[in-house]
């Protein structure tokens, strides 16, 4: 990977401790007023009972004018959209806003080989029961760039929790729902740990992702390192010209491998390779992969923070943990996490051939989840 020159960060960003603590006017969260708590256990009834009925255009969108956003079904081939963009710390973000925007806000975060996509039929399900719901593309995916040609193209745990905080501030929100899978677990996990005043409550695939360049020093048993193949291909140099030449493929691969039950069709897969476009996106995943293995630096600025998460520091909001019956990707047993979570915790195993993209196919099991964390 070429090298770039490393900058000093906007001093706008909540590049630091003292800075993302910053705002310390976090408002405490009230509490569902009587009517909006009967709302939310009836959207909660329906989400489980089956079909989820969206209320209409108008009522989804109470008090915000906005265009009605292509809500797409498996395999139809729509998208989210319309994006929206806005300045947040170092990029410039590419994100959906969808409900009303005075509802309780819901941050949805994807991972790796995904997009935003991952949450096409979740957002309506939320939107539908007065969220405000938010999706941005993560940095080196869809429309999200950096807004300096010199910014280091780092991938590692602590920036891309700082790019959602950033996100949150540019938007206006200072406490959220946050949940999502793979990198976008791990996100949530980060912020949950070191900022629990900005999560009200975290739903997360997979349990607790935070990691350590120390921990993955440690050797894994072989059957458990042939699960991270992908891992040692991008420590080479070879790996980062094969994923660059071959981007789409191997994130078809992967689909296969993380959800082998999962039956999408063409349209579904392509619709999210358009996020791996990106011109940054190659040098943001193998910097990922590279600096878990202590094979790239990160960035100095934030190796406070990473030495905090290096302790693995337990997570006191309430949290909902979810794993598919059917997930192929690389993930801890729920008994192995289970002592880091010290708030109000419930863990929820999906069956029905659920792979490692839950939210993607089991949108009305991700649904509920993040509705019921909200009312733990």
């Amino acid at each position: 990977m070429a090298r770039t020159h490393r900058t000093t960060p906007d001093t706008k960003r909540p590049h630091c401790e003292q800075e993302i603590a910053m705002t310390s006017k976090t408002r405490a969260a009230k509490e569902p007023d009587p009517d909006r708590r009967h709302f939310l256990e009836i959207a909660a009834a329906s989400i489980a009972a089956g079909p989820f009925v969206l209320a209409s255009p108008a009522e989804a969108r109470a008090g915000q004018a906005e265009t009605a956003h292509a809500i797409a079904r498996p395999g139809s081939g729509a998208s989210l959209g319309p994006l929206r963009q806005i300045d947040a710390g170092a990029l410039n973000v590419g994100y959906i806003d969808s409900g009303p925007a005075n509802g309780p806000t819901v941050i949805l975060l994807h991972g790796w080989p995904y997009d935003i996509h991952a949450f096409v039929e979740v957002t309506p399900l939320l939107a539908s029961a007065g969220y405000r719901v938010i999706v941005p593309h993560l940095r080196g995916y869809g429309t999200t760039r950096f807004r300096s040609t010199e910014a280091v193209r780092n991938g590692q745990q602590a920036v891309v929790a700082v790019d959602i905080m950033a996100l949150m501030d540019a938007l206006g929100i200072e406490r959220a729902v946050l949940a999502g899978f793979d990198w976008g677990a791990r996100t949530a996990n980060v912020i949950a740990a070191l900022w629990p005043e900005r999560c009200k409550a975290m739903v997360s695939v997979s349990g607790y992702l935070i990691g350590s360049q120390a921990a993955n020093r440690a050797p894994l048993p072989p059957a458990a390192e042939l699960q991270w193949w992908y891992q040692f291909y991008f420590a080479t140099e070879r790996g980062r010209l094969g994923y660059e030449a071959n981007r789409n493929d191997f994130a078809k691969l992967i689909w296969k491998i993380a959800s082998p039950k999962w039956n999408f069709d063409d349209a579904t897969f392509e619709r999210s390779t358009r996020a791996f476009a990106n011109p940054d996106h190659v040098a943001i995943v193998i910097h990922n992969y590279r600096w878990r293995l202590g094979l790239a630096a990160g960035e100095p600025v934030y190796d406070t923070l990473e030495a905090r998460l290096a302790s693995s520091p337990a997570i006191s909001v309430p949290t909902i943990t979810l794993e598919g019956d059917a997930n192929g990707a690389p993930h801890p047993e729920p008994a192995a996490y289970r002592g880091k979570f010290t708030g109000r915790y419930e863990h929820r195993l999906i069956a029905g051939g659920i792979g490692h993209n839950l939210p993607q196919e089991a949108p009305q099991a991700f649904a509920r989840a993040v509705i019921d964390v909200d009312r733990l």
